[in-house]
């Protein structure tokens, strides 16, 4: 996606000149903020594709500013931290990001992230699953739209494209490795903690009883399957 907006989000000068150099020499339109008061600000105004958000800033913080772009947006987040602690790495995802590169970190890592982020999900509508019924959930993945209990559920495009992987399977097991490139791209594949908060917010999301999901199954130290209810 060459000519896609990226919005730069750090307290460092240095950092934002530098992502700003590398990533204009990429064919990238560049937009900075210093804080998380800012972002919010720069993200209504420039209408970013992409968020590269650091986490720790003076006033607000990385965290509170990923969730008040999460709740109205599907943009993809970055989150660039010197914290590199799964339980950080967890709060962040959890509060909406996509991704988390640790700091430092080498501008062909963050470049190839940054690539991985913009690229929907391969595979085409046709070659996988047009739709999805029960009595209480609804896909329709045509025009991405899911329907939990009559009620529009929004999901964010990976956890779309985590489900449709799920649900193309038609009830088998997906080993982690597998969703893992098949949603975030080839790079990926030992980023277990990604699935695990994925996997919990679908299940807060379409399942009637997120603490005993009936379609969204744990497949123990293999991935995860799509339960498909038997017909009465």
């Amino acid at each position: 996606m060459s000519g896609a907006k990226i919005l730069v989000v750090d307290d460092e000068p240095q950092i934002r000149r530098m992502m700003r150099a590398t990533l204009t020499s990429n064919g990238y339109q560049v937009d900075e903020a210093k804080t998380g008061e800012e972002a919010l600000e720069t993200f209504r105004t420039f209408l970013p594709d992409l968020v590269l958000l650091d986490l720790n800033m003076p006033g607000m913080g990385g965290l509170e500013a990923c969730r008040s772009m999460r709740e109205g947006s599907d943009v993809p987040i970055i989150i660039l931290t010197v914290r590199n602690a799964e339980k950080e790495k967890v709060e962040a995802l959890d509060a909406g990001a996509d991704d988390y590169v640790s700091k430092p970190f080498g501008m062909q890592e963050l470049m190839a992230r940054i690539r991985a982020a913009l690229r929907r999900a391969p595979g085409s509508l046709q070659s996988g699953p047009h739709g999805f019924a029960s009595d209480d959930l609804e896909i329709d993945f045509d025009q991405r739209r899911v329907r939990v209990q009559e009620k529009n559920v929004r999901l964010t495009p990976k956890e779309f494209e985590l489900l449709r992987h799920l649900v193309a399977h038609g009830g088998k097991p997906v080993p982690h490795r597998e969703l893992l490139q098949a949603v975030w791209g080839p790079d990926y594949g030992d980023e277990t903690d990604y699935l695990r908060v994925f996997i919990n917010h679908l299940r807060r999301k379409i399942e009637p009883d997120p603490s005993r999901p009936k379609y969204v199954l744990t497949e123990p130290w293999v991935g995860y399957r799509f339960a498909i209810p038997e017909e009465p």
